[in-house]
């Protein structure tokens, strides 16, 4: 009974980012980088803008359309990242990918909302719609890495 009621508990947490996404829109300004992603295979779209200043993500927003997994972990993956410094958010999306493929992971890293995914290591053909605002991110940071070692 326990088991059951935390699945409901999870299906609840991600369909209220589902319909009620934190951190929609866009950013623009000197200190901000932006990506767009797909997933060909079921048409996710996803598009993530980082403000970074001082290797810290001091802002983060999405645009995207997709399926409720692809949505709502793309909200809460800008909930867990915002004000974390660019090593950490590695560790992060590292974690959430290692844990949403079924494979051991670290427990003591805080993914809040985002841990209600981990049940997609279940259903492999789910995992690229979880995963992809995090490979944005990801992209993003690389991208900003770039830019920066360029200046």
């Amino acid at each position: 009974m326990l088991f059951n009621n935390l699945d409901q508990l999870y299906r609840s947490v991600i369909m209220d980012h589902y319909k009620k996404p934190r951190n929609r829109g866009e950013l623009n300004g000197n200190h901000c980088v932006t990506v767009k992603m797909n997933n060909p295979s079921c048409g996710d779209k996803i598009q993530v803008s980082l403000e970074i200043e001082n290797h810290k993500v001091k802002n983060v927003k999405y645009l995207g359309s997709g399926c409720a997994i692809s949505q709502s972990s793309a909200s809460m993956m800008t909930e867990a990242i915002k004000g974390l410094d660019v090593d950490q958010i590695h560790q992060l999306t590292f974690d959430f990918s290692e844990m949403v493929q079924g494979r051991a992971h670290n427990d003591d890293l805080d993914l809040g909302d985002a841990e209600a995914l981990h049940g997609v290591s279940q259903y492999p053909a789910r995992i690229k719609c979880a995963t992809l605002a995090w490979k944005a991110v990801e992209k993003a940071l690389r991208t900003a890495d770039q830019d920066l070692n360029h200046e």
